[in-house]
């Protein structure tokens, strides 16, 4: 088949040609027009910044405008590419003290958001960062985790199956108005900047409880009644604690807290196995901090759950509040001598949140009064101490700043894990002609299970199928931002393209289409389970198989030159895949995404796996990247084509012509030929020489030598 080749040289040309002269980034879209229907009056846009893309938002207060927010477009300041390969864009309104007045998605190519479920869970999702404070450390829960408990001060609900691009619209959210924040609220200015300080683990020194204190190793807050009372001396709750009228000189509130990363401090407060195995559960760049309650006010909460984000406590620096967690711990022995005795925690700082323990940081402590039994009010005061150390305890480095990637790996290790197994046990199966391959029974269990694990937890699960769209992405982003960092928030994906992309070198198209595509899985798994129905396979006459099987690479070619000339067209066009339909959204679609989702479906029962032969544009970029393919691997004898056809009229993909030769483009690896070839019950040669012991039969490459 000439036209794949010729197909190469097209691509390569768009390449060459097209790609370099793209413009290396993107900008914002909105003008003052756009920017007063945003925020219309009593509102007012004043004057754009005259260093930064940033519109001031006012109000009119007393006769004078004042600014209530900022108002920006993310991709000017964080152009993060997501799944579509441009980066999301974001409408966000940001005030004086770092609260998100405004979140609006000006445009997006999220892929599971177009045409798959709709814009309208991207919108709502964006919307809850309202009210939310860029200060705190915001993170993507899962579907529904504030109802199930998560702060909504600090967790966003997620969105079952666009994990990894909600993902990306957080960090833009986060990485834009702390840069905004930077440059015109005053604060985050350590946030972001890369830099990484650890704890010198050298230069212990053994120190006791009044030496710890005396040295500011061990922070002491301690706070009277009568100023606890004093600063609820103004609210409705000023007479709620008579404990404190009765003893005013009496501590309220006595609190230590230190930070234990430093060999000198953690060593001496834990002793030195549990620091040693405390350091190996918090991980690589987190940091552990003590708050140990010695007064009568308890810095944790009576109801406080271990595990979860003390309500009492917060950890704050350069004005953002740092995501401190507590490391879910029992009491690692007593001390050192002098140690209070009362509730404590140790609160993990994951290295994400950009905390300097090098650095000054601010310890608050809230007091929450109460008044009522029906209609409670609660009304809190903070008290706030600062914590320091000398920079001699630390070592600082900056490595290179970028996109925060890291936690989908770390968060989906188990799925990886699997996947990473599963590959492993697929490698030497496929390898070993004489293996389990050789065995038809046995194979055939094998490759059913395999085919199982593909589809449900490959595809359903991990949300691992491949997809044209990811090659859309990828020249989107080569065409704009230049930035290819979205391709690592989706790591079971990421992993399946590097190992399929390895096999094209080794097998050729087969090993993803036939073994790891959960949807190519899917209509196998619908085949098998029809048998008893005895639907009968149709042939497709020679001619037109001949002409169908190249309309996967028109298609392709469509797709390709529509992505890299920014046509409108090429999202509708990658709609031709039935997966988003079928594994990213379980088949909850509009009917006829579903109908022809299921017609394909339908029409393998009849045209075995049509869809893959016919119309698959990532099939056929795999068929081109397989003639990279370095063996011929599949073994064949001189009897091979003539006399015998058994192989051919046995392979359901048509990839074996009547001269006994294998189409690697057009095979699937389901192995059946090498199975019938080690069979000596099958193989036809194989049978006819048992009849006559006198002939010796050759393969293909001994015939050629």
């Amino acid at each position: 088949m000439k036209l794949p080749a010729r197909l190469v040289w097209l691509l390569l040309l768009i390449v060459a040609f097209v790609l370099p002269g793209a413009p290396p980034a993107c900008s914002g879209t909105l003008d003052r027009a756009a920017m007063e229907r945003e925020f219309p009056a009593p509102l007012m846009v004043g004057e754009r910044d005259d260093k930064l893309p940033i519109w001031p938002i006012m109000k009119q207060a007393a006769g004078s405008w004042e600014v209530i927010a900022y108002a920006f477009e993310s991709v000017d300041f964080a152009a993060i590419p997501g799944f579509g390969g441009t980066p999301p864009n974001l409408l966000i309104a940001l005030q004086p003290d770092g609260r998100f007045m405004e979140a609006k998605v000006v445009s997006h190519h999220e892929p599971v958001f177009l045409e798959g479920m709709g814009s309208g869970p991207l919108f709502a999702f964006v919307d809850q960062y309202v009210g939310l404070s860029a200060k705190s450390a915001i993170s993507v829960g899962r579907a529904n985790a504030r109802a199930n408990g998560a702060p909504a001060s600090t967790v966003v609900d997620g969105v079952s199956m666009a994990t990894a691009s909600t993902r990306v619209i957080n960090e833009t959210m986060l990485a834009s108005a702390l840069a905004v924040a930077r440059a015109k609220l005053g604060f985050g200015a350590g946030r972001s900047a890369g830099l990484k300080v650890e704890a010198k683990q050298d230069g212990f020194e053994t120190l006791s409880w009044s030496e710890l204190l005396s040295k500011g190793y061990v922070k002491r807050v301690v706070v009277p009644n009568r100023e606890v009372d004093r600063a609820f001396a103004d609210s409705n709750v000023s007479n709620a604690d008579p404990d404190s009228a009765e003893r005013p000189d009496e501590p309220f509130i006595d609190v230590y807290a230190a930070y234990l990363n430093a060999p000198s401090i953690g060593r001496n407060l834990l002793g030195d196995a549990a620091f040693t195995k405390l350091m190996g559960e918090i991980g690589p760049d987190a940091h552990a901090v003590l708050i140990l309650t010695a007064g009568r006010w308890n810095a944790l909460g009576e109801n406080f759950v271990l595990g979860s984000i003390p309500g009492r406590v917060a950890i704050v620096q350069d004005g953002l509040g740092i995501n401190a967690r507590d490391n879910a711990v029992e009491r690692r022995g007593a001390g050192p001598a002098g140690m209070p005795d009362g509730p404590w925690s140790i609160l993990r700082i994951g290295g994400e949140a950009g905390f300097d323990p090098s650095a000054p940081w601010t310890l608050s402590l809230k007091v929450e009064r109460e008044r009522g039994q029906i209609l409670t009010e609660r009304v809190d005061r903070e008290f706030t101490a600062t914590y320091a150390l000398p920079e001699s305890l630390f070592t600082r480095t900056r490595p290179a700043s970028g996109p925060s990637w890291t936690d989908s790996w770390v968060a989906r290790w188990p799925e990886l894990a699997l996947i990473g197994a599963s590959l492993v046990l697929l490698v030497p199966v496929l390898g070993r002609e004489r293996g389990i391959v050789s065995d038809a029974k046995t194979f055939s269990w094998f490759r059913t299970g395999f085919l199982i694990f593909t589809l449900g937890f490959i595809g359903w699960y991990a949300q691992g199928q491949l997809s044209i769209v990811t090659i859309v992405a990828t020249i989107r982003a080569a065409m704009t931002s230049r930035d290819f960092s979205f391709l690592l928030y989706d790591p079971p994906s990421l992993v399946i393209w590097i190992f399929a992309i390895a096999a094209l070198a080794v097998w050729g198209r087969g090993t993803f289409c036939g073994w790891l595509c959960p949807f190519g899985a899917m209509q196998e798994l619908v085949a098998l389970a029809a048998r008893p129905l005895k639907i009968r396979e149709r042939q497709v006459p020679p001619a037109l198989d001949v002409l169908l099987r190249k309309a996967k690479y028109v298609v392709l070619a469509g797709i390709v030159v529509a992505a890299a000339t920014a046509s409108p067209l090429v999202d509708p066009m990658a709609e031709v895949e039935p997966f988003k339909t079928s594994i990213t959204l379980f088949f909850l679609r509009s009917w006829p995404f579903v109908a022809y989702a299921v017609g394909l479906l339908v029409l393998n029962l009849f045209v075995y796996k049509a869809f893959c032969r016919y119309l698959c544009p990532l099939g056929a970029a795999l068929a081109i990247g397989g003639r990279l393919r370095l063996l011929d691997w599949i073994p064949r004898r001189a009897e091979c084509g003539s006399p015998c056809q058994l192989c051919k009229v046995r392979c359901r993909y048509g990839a074996i012509d009547r001269a006994g030769r294998v189409d690697y483009a057009e095979c699937f690896q389901c192995m059946d030929c090498v199975t019938i070839f080690h069979d000596a019950q099958q193989c036809v040669p194989r049978v006819l020489a048992a009849k006559r012991p006198k002939v010796r039969l050759t393969t293909t490459a001994e015939a050629a030598e």
